[in-house]
Order: structure tokens, then sequence, then C-alpha cells
């Protein structure tokens, strides 16, 4: 960039200048790319950037300074609020119909910061809390008086189980209790809608007829999961209680968890890449979520 800015000054500087028939033109140091032979684009250094000033329809951008990645646009807009329509399956990728996922659940405006709030809440909460130092009463050590009161010269001490001796107690400690933050049940509802509306957007939102499996068998589920496109880590999401054969089938897995709808959550949907829910439960959810807020 910096050797096509000279090369613009140079030839603006030798065009300014009267040329003599009998004097022979001074040569210009840095060549010309091909395509500025071309079309002479002026370009004007402001703060340490080229700016390229070109108007419409008058020259061509040379190729070399385009992208050559091809940017995806979404074929709608996302959080308006819109009924959508999903193609309902299984594992065998049977087709069993379309099903109607709510707009006021399933594409809600995307919001980082209540995204954030939430995982921050779930992360406090389940923190255990349990840690406990101990003080001058509980740790182990003598309580006889080290040295005499007075004629030694030192520092008066009653005991050496103070926080400024060897093997003494902690001073300000930490104590059980517990981490949890406060956080509104519309926000932690809202945080929900979010991680659902950003899975659907994606496209990682799968919907089931049911969670079903022949066998107990690992394979059988490992072997559904890799037909699924990107899927690195599966969240699987029944409705009503939990298949003993899926359990089984998925316990060993460490990219695949089971969880009922009770226990759908926004720290899981963003641990997992693919979200794959029943139709009972997509109608469980959007029934919790349509329920009113007890105050």
């Amino acid at each position: 960039m910096r050797g096509l800015i000279r090369a613009a000054a140079l030839l603006r500087h030798s065009q300014s200048q009267p040329r003599s028939l009998l004097t022979k033109p001074a040569p210009i140091e840095a060549p010309l790319v091909p395509w500025m032979s071309k079309h002479l684009i002026p370009f004007s250094p402001y703060k340490g950037y080229s700016t390229l000033e070109t108007h419409e329809n008058e020259v061509l951008i040379p190729p070399e300074l385009l992208s050559v990645r091809s940017v995806l646009t979404p074929d709608r807009q996302i959080g308006e609020y819109a009924d959508l329509v999903t193609r309902v399956t299984n594992f065998r990728g049977e087709d069993r119909g379309f099903m109607v996922l709510a707009g006021d659940v399933f594409d809600v405006p995307l919001r980082k910061d209540i995204i954030h709030r939430v995982v921050k809440w779930q992360l406090a909460k389940r923190q255990q809390g349990t840690h406990s130092s101990k003080t001058v009463s509980t740790v182990s050590g003598t309580g006889r008086k080290p040295w005499p009161q007075k004629g030694t010269g030192r520092a008066r001490h009653g005991h050496l189980r103070g926080p400024q001796f060897r093997h003494g107690a902690a001073c300000h400690g930490p104590k059980p209790r517990s981490h949890a933050i406060k956080l509104q049940k519309k926000v932690r509802r809202l945080g929900l809608k979010v991680a659902l509306s950003a899975r659907t957007a994606e496209g990682k939102l799968l919907v089931f007829e049911d969670l079903g499996l022949p066998s107990h068998k690992t394979k059988n589920i490992v072997n559904y999961v890799s037909q699924m496109t990107d899927a690195k880590k599966v969240l699987l999401v029944d409705g009503g209680p939990l298949d003993d054969k899926l359990k089984l089938a998925t316990r060993n897995l460490h990219y695949i968890n089971v969880l009922p709808t009770i226990g759908l959550n926004v720290y899981s949907i963003l641990q997992h890449d693919t979200l794959v829910m029943t139709r009972d439960a997509v109608n469980r959810i959007v029934e919790r979520m349509h329920t009113p807020i007890n105050r």
C-alpha cells in the first residue's frame, strides 16, 4: 500500500510540473502496477491510514485488495418474534411431520448482556462455598505464654497461635457462606429464550419425535450422532422422565449429555453446539415460558 501511495504521489508531481521538449523527464522510481496504468486512483494519507478516493462506477477496485471470503447473510431477520416451522425427525432420519416453534420463545432478539448475567448467576449459585480457615480459637497450638511479659525486650504475647507466627491462625480467612446472587425471574426466563433463539438462528436446534433407542449399546447413539452435521457436542432434552436405555447408552460419552425439560438451563445450552429436543420437550418449554411469574 505504501508503494502505491508513493507511485501515485510521484505521478501527480510529474504531471503538475511543465515539461520542456529539450529536457528529459525525470524517471519514476517506483514502477506502476498494471491496473494503475489504466486507472489512476488518487490516494490521500490521513493519520497513518491510506484512504482510497473513488467515485461510484468510475474506476475498478483491484482484485488483490478484495477479500476472497464469501459472506453468508441470513435469509430472514432474527428477533422478529415470528413463529417458525421446523421439520420433526428421529435418530434414523425418518420424516415425522412438522412443528411450529413459538416466536416469543425461539425467535427473540439476541442479547449477550442477558446471557452474561444468567451465566454469572448460575455459576455463582452452584458454587459450594465450603471453604473454611482456622482462627485463633480453632488452630492447633499451645496456650502457654511463650516468654515473660517484661524484661526480655521482646513484644508481649500470650500464645503462639496468632497469625504473625508460623503455623498460626489465618487472619480474615474464608468461612462457609453462600455465593449466590439475586437475579429477577423475568431475566432468567429471558436468558433461556435468548439461548434457544441463538441455537435456532444457527440451525443447531433439532426437533425429534422421541429419543427412543433399540438397545442400551453405546455404539447405537455414536452412529446416530456421527450422522449429524457439525455436531461436536450434543445436548439431548426429553420432556418426561429419561429413558433408561438412553441414559445407559450416553453415560460413557463425554460429548453427549441428557437432560429433562425441568433441568434445561442457559449454561448447558452454551456448552453444547447442537441442541436436540423432543416434541414433548418443546411443548413443555413453551408452556413454562408462557406461565405467569409468581411475584
